[in-house]
């Protein structure tokens, strides 16, 4: 079987589960037309990324059988539109309450950040805070890498910003990620490049506060 129609037919069975609730591998064969051997080699792969969960269901008549679910992470698979509730609600919160209620949300969540990692900052270099602040970025999803340009100088690059949309929409996310940075590693922090003003990536050059 080829790699196309093997990822394909994961896809049918994750679909499967996802509406039709538990299924045993009689019941997805049966519904696929492939055999109940095929169907194991793709529950079996399915397991080990942890995408399904194995419930042993006892039967008026025969040997109890396997049953399998979704596990929660396999969620993630599925559509969302997380970004377009977000982009909607802020339009309705400007429509209604004006652009200062819209730069206090956006000045709430900076705030809310810089005292969830503050004491990751604490007692460290320069170096040491630039080094958590990509370990915290990365652990959001923003792909960083960074290098230093000089001493006590350092090139911080995002190649991937989970909230560009908003971003692209309200200026207010950049503007506090920027000062998120400069009050996190209590440094001079320059933007030069922004992936929500169209370059491939966030840039930001980092100083020692003089």
């Amino acid at each position: 079987m080829n790699h196309a129609l093997e990822t394909s037919t994961r896809k049918v069975i994750l679909s499967m589960l996802k509406t039709q609730g538990p299924l045993s591998v009689h019941d997805i064969s049966k519904q696929l037309g492939i055999t109940e051997m095929a169907v194991r080699r793709h529950i079996h792969s399915l397991e080990k990324d942890d995408l399904l969960e194995t419930k042993l269901v006892r039967q008026a008549m025969g040997r109890p059988s396997n049953v399998y679910t979704l596990a929660p992470q396999a969620d993630e698979l599925f559509p969302k539109k997380y970004m377009q509730l977000t982009l909607d609600l802020l339009d309705e919160l400007l429509e209604g309450e004006g652009q200062e209620k819209i730069e206090r949300l956006f000045e709430g969540r900076q705030a809310k950040l810089e005292s969830r990692y503050q004491s990751r900052m604490s007692e460290k270099s320069l170096e040491e805070r630039v080094a958590e602040l990509a370990l915290i970025q990365n652990e959001n999803g923003y792909m960083v890498d960074w290098s230093q340009l000089g001493e006590d100088a350092y090139m911080f690059s995002e190649h991937n910003c989970p909230i560009t949309q908003v971003a692209n929409t309200f200026a207010q996310a950049c503007q506090c990620e920027l000062a998120l940075f400069r009050n996190l590693l209590d440094a001079n922090v320059e933007r030069t490049e922004c992936l929500a003003k169209g370059a491939s990536k966030c840039v930001y050059i980092i100083s020692q506060n003089k």
